[in-house]
């Protein structure tokens, strides 16, 4: 039963390989004298496979027949003369290269830039590199006393009060 449902299943579903500018489709009927037709056109080949040398990327209607059974394909296939085929094997390859070297410099940075932390730049700074000159102590403002040990009485008013 299961190798009945996958047969009915791939009868009904054309192969479409394309290399370059060739395409090659294979009927889903399995016989022999199939009829070919692109674009309204019967063609002269009878086999199952219709191969189309110099595909111009054009949209076309093809549809492989023998007798009252028809099967149609709208044809959208995108072709380039100049296009290499690459392998998974081959995209694998060099996604994980790049990869690596991204997390190479990735680390280089890091360890390059981890001595940098706490030193500024000599570029922003206009002071002289000399003895590091320290700022005098603000001078006290007059409207306000020091807290000194004993004389607590003065800022005795300061207290929250309820309203």
């Amino acid at each position: 039963l299961v190798s009945f449902l996958i047969g009915v299943s791939s009868q009904g579903e054309f192969l479409v390989e394309i290399s370059g500018t060739t395409v090659t489709i294979t009927c889903p009927l399995d016989y022999e004298e199939i009829q070919w037709e692109l674009s309204g056109k019967t063609q002269d080949t009878k086999e199952r496979k219709f191969i189309i040398k110099d595909h111009d990327s054009t949209p076309a209607n093809l549809s492989c027949s023998v007798g009252n059974k028809k099967h149609q394909l709208y044809l959208n296939a995108k072709v380039c003369a100049t296009c290499e085929e690459l392998d998974a094997l081959t995209v694998a390859g060099i996604v994980t290269a790049d990869l690596l070297i991204t997390l190479g410099v990735l680390i280089l940075v890091y360890y390059f830039c981890k001595g940098r932390k706490g030193r500024a730049s000599s570029a922003g700074d206009s002071r002289p590199r000399g003895q590091k000159m320290q700022r005098p102590p603000p001078v006290p403002n007059p409207d306000y006393e020091p807290i000194r040990k004993g004389q607590r009485e003065v800022y005795a008013g300061l207290a929250p009060r309820a309203i």
